[in-house]
């Protein structure tokens, strides 16, 4: 950015001249003194030989760019003072460029601008020898600052290949200095926690699409925006296919495989797998108007003559609109036939509240989940050394290809093997990461207990909360299959989930639900549901 200082005329003979500053960043301009210290070293030159500086002007850029805000001004000021001439300051010559071509560039702006490039370090001239000296110091000046950029490349990839994130941190994260590790991610909240809500919202489900994530970070005011105020759909995208946020990276243009980072996930590895499958089945659809936030039923309710999803409606009134679920399918017996929006949702409301299994029910329920829950982390166990053996035999695998690669000529058989490489690699990650969460569940007994049956207990309560996410949890969780309604005897028998099919075996009370054959062989069910499903409806509170 460029600044411009007046300095009072000392006397009417004494020649005119302009500092020029220059520092290669904004951090450098605000946090280091190197900008003062060019000026000051540049006044103390101009008193020395009797010089009036007149003008400061200043750039934070890199010295490989012409380009600049400063030396733009600057220039300008000295072309306009073309008659008298002026002379231009500089501390040294790389505060003019680090480029030799851009040196050169401006060394013939300052001159055809009327200007006189002096400096307390080099003395500028046109001699043979001068000009030597000046290239010279110019190509050193270039030579430092691509051996630097060079350095410092090399040290960000080296530490890359260790696991550490060097570029800008990922929303959800912030970098912070380690003992022993340096600068490092780690979690930066409350972001960090609707990064995981929306991460976990895409790949089990509860978002529909990529539009749907957006609009969910766009309405939470935790989720940072950018300037203009909205989240777009690359960012939402960029997000989605970040491998950092299950502690992997992954740089192709450094030639770095998808490695282990140092950093905390945010989310599992399989997260991010089941969210790479879902873009790859093409789940994106552009953001449109949504009436399921005025008919939250709409797309779950069947015609029960026909069997179509009902569609839903505005109707215009003389007063007023007034809303409307009613079938769309020519040629049934309903069609066109509306049904008033109060008397379908109450009813579907009073289906809600009558699941509500008794105190009794729910120590039985207590009981099993225990129960079941022991015998899980007996079988996580075995499932943890079959891992280790699968993970032995994957290891072997490249083993071999490596010794192939070796003796292969041929390039296009040395790309098939490196090919078959990468994906193992992959497939090593993953069996690593099942074993690291094998036999340690990411919930205690007491809280994935809490969490299922505060769900069972009444899941009018997701419902009651208005929210249309909420909602659409809540008609995945509870109903197996779309409901059925007629316009004159109301809603059918539902076709429940599992866990509510199961309480209604152990009551004994069906309330239209379907007793299981094989009890037995449900109730391991039961747990996973529990475990799983719920443990993420409760993420979804």
């Amino acid at each position: 950015m460029a600044t411009k200082k007046t300095t009072k005329k000392a006397g009417a003979h004494s020649q005119q001249a302009v500092i020029y500053c220059r520092v290669s960043s904004i951090k450098q301009a605000t946090v280091g003194d190197g900008l003062r210290s060019q000026e000051t070293r540049c006044r103390d030159y101009a008193n020395m030989k009797g010089y009036e500086v007149i003008a400061v002007f200043s750039d934070d850029v890199s010295g490989s760019r012409i380009d600049r805000p400063g030396m733009k001004d600057m220039l300008a000021f000295t072309r306009k003072r073309r008659a008298t001439g002026t002379i231009v300051l500089i501390d040294d010559v790389s505060r003019l460029a680090r480029d030799l071509s851009a040196h050169l560039k401006l060394r013939a702006d300052i001159a055809n601008a009327g200007g006189v490039l002096e400096s307390p370090s080099i003395e500028f001239g046109e001699s043979s020898d001068s000009l030597l000296i000046e290239n010279l110091l110019a190509s050193v000046s270039q030579h430092q600052r691509q051996k630097n950029g060079e350095q410092t490349k090399n040290r960000m990839k080296a530490r890359v290949q260790n696991g550490y994130w060097t570029m800008q941190a990922p929303v959800g994260y912030r970098y912070q200095r380690v003992t022993g590790r340096g600068k490092m991610l780690v979690r930066d909240e409350p972001a960090a926690s609707v990064v995981i809500e929306a991460l976990e919202g895409f790949a089990y489900g509860r978002f529909e699409n990529q539009a749907a994530v957006q609009r969910f970070l766009q309405d939470n005011p935790l989720f940072p925006k950018d300037k203009t105020g909205r989240i777009v759909h690359q960012r939402v995208a960029l997000m989605l296919n970040q491998p950092l946020y299950a502690g992997y990276l992954h740089m192709p243009s450094w030639d770095i495989s998808l490695r282990q980072a140092q950093h905390e996930p945010l989310v599992s590895y399989q997260v991010y797998q089941r969210i790479q499958e879902r873009l790859a089945g093409g789940v994106y659809a552009p953001r449109q108007q949504n009436l399921n936030e005025d008919f939250p039923l709409r797309g779950y309710v069947a015609c029960a003559d026909c069997g179509n999803p009902f569609t839903a409606c505005w109707s215009k009134g003389t007063h007023s609109k007034h809303p409307y679920y009613l079938c769309s399918k020519r040629g049934c017996a309903s069609y066109g036939k509306s049904i008033r929006r109060a008397k379908i949702e109450g009813e579907f409301e009073d289906m809600l509240k009558s699941l509500t299994p008794s105190e009794s029910l729910f120590k039985v329920a207590t009981m099993m989940f225990k129960d079941l829950w022991e015998s899980r982390q007996a079988r996580a166990t075995s499932e943890a050394k079959a891992l280790k053996s699968e993970l032995v035999k994957v290891e072997k695998q490249v083993d071999q290809l490596l010794e192939r690669i070796l003796e292969a000529k041929v390039p296009s058989v040395i790309a098939a093997y490196e090919s078959r490489i990468q994906t193992l690699e992959e497939q090593k990650v993953e069996i690593v990461e099942r074993m690291r969460d094998s036999g340690r569940p990411k919930n205690t007994f007491d809280g994935s207990l809490r969490t299922a049956l505060s769900f069972l207990a009444n899941p009018w309560n997701l419902w009651g909360s208005g929210q249309l996410e909420l909602r659409k949890t809540v008609l995945k969780l509870v109903f197996a299959d779309r409901l059925t309604y007629s316009r004159s005897e109301g809603f059918r028998t539902a076709n429940f989930t599992l866990p509510f099919n199961v309480l209604a075996a152990i009551s004994g009370d069906k309330k239209g639900m379907a007793r299981p054959k094989r009890f037995e062989l449900l109730t391991p069910r039961f747990v996973v549901w529990c475990s799983i499903q719920l443990s993420y409806g409760r993420a979804s509170h």
